[in-house]
């Protein structure tokens, strides 16, 4: 069968310019809705702090009336694959629990007042939570404190997130 060419259908539609040039990331992400811009993104994990910052964050979006971008920066689980004698491939596991996180926020009857919407990403908290807030130009970005040896250890996200951001910052305490 050497030589033997299949023809293309007549059907067939074109996906890209060929003669286009190439987007950036920014570019080729998809605009968010312009219900949330200017929102409150809130920081959520389901922790006591959190909650109160959601609660707060949800006074907040009401008050100015915009919307609620919940954000959950998710655990990926960094997994080595070993395929035969192929050297390790690391692959990200989710964790599940904003699936979790989702279902509980849509059952829950304080979240009826104001638009919202669920975010999840994965990474460092403090950069994806400026992230989200840069794409969807928010207002403001409320996160609960951290309580424990380990916030006052390595820092904690309100902390760094205040020093860093771009935006005001409201951390609930």
């Amino acid at each position: 069968m050497a030589g033997h060419e299949i023809p293309e259908p007549k059907d067939r539609k074109q996906v890209a310019d060929p003669r286009s040039e190439p987007r950036t990331v920014e570019e080729a992400r998809p605009a968010c809705d312009p219900a949330f811009r200017h929102g409150v993104v809130v920081g959520f994990d389901g922790s006591t702090s959190s909650e109160r910052a959601l609660a707060y964050a949800i006074g907040m979006a009401g008050r100015s009336g915009s919307g609620l971008i919940i954000v959950h920066v998710a655990n990926r689980l960094p997994t080595t694959v070993w395929a035969g004698c192929e050297p390790p491939v690391f692959v990200d596991v989710p964790d599940h629990r904003t699936e979790v996180l989702g279902l509980e926020l849509a059952c829950a009857d304080y979240l009826s007042d104001v638009p919202w919407v669920l975010v999840e990403r994965g990474g460092d908290i403090c950069h994806e939570l400026e992230e989200v807030g840069r794409e969807y130009s928010a207002d403001a970005i409320v996160v609960g404190s951290t309580h424990g040896i380990v916030g006052r250890i390595f820092g904690s996200v309100a902390g760094r997130l205040a020093r860093r951001a771009q935006r005001p910052v409201v951390v609930i305490p």
